[in-house]
Formats: structure tokens, sequence, C-alpha cells
């Protein structure tokens, strides 16, 4: 397996860990029945619920990015260096992204975010402009 590929599967249980937190938020706040309704009415999630609820959509948006950039990447066979660098700083970046998110540190998370956005532009770019 390619490793960039390797680094999807990373940014995939990120996500999905991602989920969990924001469940377990939103259950603490309004109670595993309100969630397990049909959800009309329910409160604005607050606090770390409400970041991490806020923060896993982000990601969401992220993955499909990042997934097409390294999809893309694999399947033309334009993997090297730069996108493996792409993808690692994309998912360490989204990590801590999801942290400082969650803690409530506004600046530092929109730099973290930017941060992710230079991975997806490394991967872009050796698909736009592949070494000679």
């Amino acid at each position: 397996m390619k490793p960039e590929l390797v680094w999807l599967l990373w940014a995939a249980a990120l996500t999905f860990a991602q989920m969990l937190l924001a469940v377990s938020g939103a259950t603490l706040q309004v109670g595993l029945p309100a969630l397990a309704g049909n959800r009309d009415g329910l409160p604005a999630f607050t606090g770390w619920a409400g970041r991490a609820n806020r923060a896993h959509h982000n990601m969401l948006e992220s993955l499909v990015l990042f997934a097409a950039l390294v999809l893309i990447a694999v399947a033309s066979d334009r993997t090297n260096a730069t996108t493996l660098m792409g993808a690692q700083i994309f998912v360490w970046a989204r990590l801590a992204y999801a942290v400082v998110y969650v803690a409530g540190i506004p600046w530092l998370r929109t730099l973290v975010w930017l941060v992710s956005v230079v991975g997806m532009i490394l991967i872009f770019c050796q698909l736009l402009y592949p070494p000679v």
C-alpha cells in the first residue's frame, strides 16, 4: 500500500475518533434519548461539546478534499516524497486542530488549520506540476 493511503487511513481514524468525541459531548448535554430520537428542536451544543461537534464537521469537509487528492495522486502514480510529506502534514495538523479546537484556543486553531491546508496544497502542486 502506498504510504499516502496509510495516512488517508489515519485521517479516517481521526475523523471517527472526532465523531465519538462529539457524540459523547452531545450525550452529556442533552442525553441519549434526545439523540436517539428525531432530533427535532435540539438546543445548540455549547462549550467543549459544541467545539467538538464543529471540529468534527470541519474535519469531514477537509477529509473529502484530502481523500480526493491522495486518491488521484495514487491512481495517477504521481506520489513522491512531497505528496507523502503533504499527507503527513495534513494528518498531524488535523490532530492538532482537533485538540486545539476542543480546548477553545481560537487563533492557534486557525493557524493549525492553515498548516493542514498547506499539506493539501503540497499534494495538489505535485499533481499539477510533477517533477520532471
